[in-house]
């Protein structure tokens, strides 16, 4: 996809327009199938655009970031591996367990762990039911 600002020169109104690309544009011109949004007028053209360049060397700035980002993953991972050999897996019956757990004073030793939606989980705090939302990274190779 490229984007062009293109110009009226009927109107001079100045207006974007997305393409599949410059080949797309010039059949377009060709065809006489561009309009101005604002007078209908057949007269576009696009204007000198300057590209966006990103020609910046790899810093020590983004090997931190790397280095950082890779911490936290293993750190996440870290945090999985306990959750998994210490509390029960429910599933989407979170909220149903978690509501359970609260309201009937049924017993669960090791803590539960599954997955809500936002609304579930907004509705268990406002029911006093505390919660903890944690990331979770998918294991690929399973």
């Amino acid at each position: 996809m490229i984007k062009y600002k293109l110009n009226c020169k009927n109107c001079e109104f100045s207006f974007d327009s997305w393409f599949a690309s410059s080949k797309e544009y010039e059949k377009l011109k060709k065809k006489k199938l561009l309009n101005c949004h604002f007078c209908n007028s057949r007269k576009v053209e696009k204007s000198l655009m300057a590209p966006k360049l990103i020609n910046k060397p790899v810093s020590k700035n983004s090997d931190n970031q790397n280095l950082r980002l890779k911490k936290i993953s293993n750190k996440i991972k870290e945090y999985q591996k306990f959750i998994k050999n210490n509390f029960e897996f429910v599933g989407k019956n979170f909220a149903y367990e978690a509501r359970s757990i609260h309201y009937n004073n049924k017993k669960n030793n090791k803590g539960i762990y599954g997955t809500a939606t936002k609304e579930e989980i907004k509705e268990l705090k406002e029911e006093g039911i505390k919660t903890e939302t944690i990331p979770w990274l998918e294991n690929k190779s399973n």
